[in-house]
């Protein structure tokens, strides 16, 4: 399937009654998560980066065809706004290879208040290997001109499209795979609301333009308050499929 549809994140308490039954441990979440998806975006990455040991884990519990994207974490993105990745990078590098064929995409969201940085966003384009799939979320206006998509281009890398408050949604495909973040449909706030099915239908159509052109899709819901992502996500995946 080249369309992958799932959630940013998998434990939410919020979630007991919705996707797991009430009382489940959290250990015992992603088993029941596992049995409904097929992907997700983990997202306490970006608060705190796994151990290595929880990457290996993860590729041995998730089931076979599962995919699993990552989010880098706050202190490349945000502290040092990917200033001297080095470290990082190399540390990322180790982790991916333990997730093997259940690696999806790494997530790279940068901070409102970086602005464009041409050279450095270059930089660390080089610095990591081509095997490791990226998706650069910006979220600074300045980012969105035509020599950074030109620049993700030419490393393989996707523009995140995005879709939420006040947030640019621009349909721009520069890699050979879409990353679809959808922050939910309320105009005030991010991660609020739940989608119409007409606004998932709009969404659905986009979806199948990008697989006419030969793109891999990955959606992930992230309006996760009173399950919003789960209904949408799996309403979505009807439609497509």
């Amino acid at each position: 399937m080249s369309v992958h549809i799932g959630t940013s994140g998998w434990s939410y308490d919020h979630w007991q009654g919705i996707v797991y039954p009430h009382g489940t441990r959290l250990w015992d979440r992603l088993g029941y998560f596992v049995q409904q998806f097929q992907t997700v975006e983990l997202n306490s990455s970006f608060y705190r980066w796994p151990q290595q040991a929880s990457f290996k884990s993860w590729q041995r519990r998730l089931p076979p065809h599962f995919l699993m994207s990552v989010k880098a974490p706050r202190y490349l993105t945000h502290v040092k706004r990917l200033y001297a990745p080095e470290s990082w990078v190399k540390r990322m590098k180790r982790c991916w290879h333990e997730l093997g064929d259940k690696r999806a995409v790494l997530l790279v969201q940068l901070s409102p208040k970086f602005a464009a940085d041409y050279e450095r966003l270059r930089y660390f384009l080089q610095l990591v290997p081509p095997w490791m799939r990226l998706a650069f979320e910006f979220r600074h206006e300045s980012w969105h001109r035509e020599e950074i998509f030109h620049l993700l281009e030419q490393h393989g890398a996707a523009y995140c499209i995005m879709s939420g408050a006040h947030l640019p949604c621009i349909l721009r495909a520069t890699a050979p795979f879409v990353y679809l973040r959808m922050h939910g449909p309320d105009t005030n706030f991010l991660y609020g609301g739940s989608y119409s099915d007409t606004d998932l239908w709009w969404w659905a159509q986009r979806i199948a333009e990008w697989e006419a052109m030969g793109k891999e899709v990955f959606v992930y819901f992230n309006n996760d308050g009173e399950g919003n992502a789960v209904r949408n996500s799996i309403t979505l995946r009807g439609m497509v499929q």
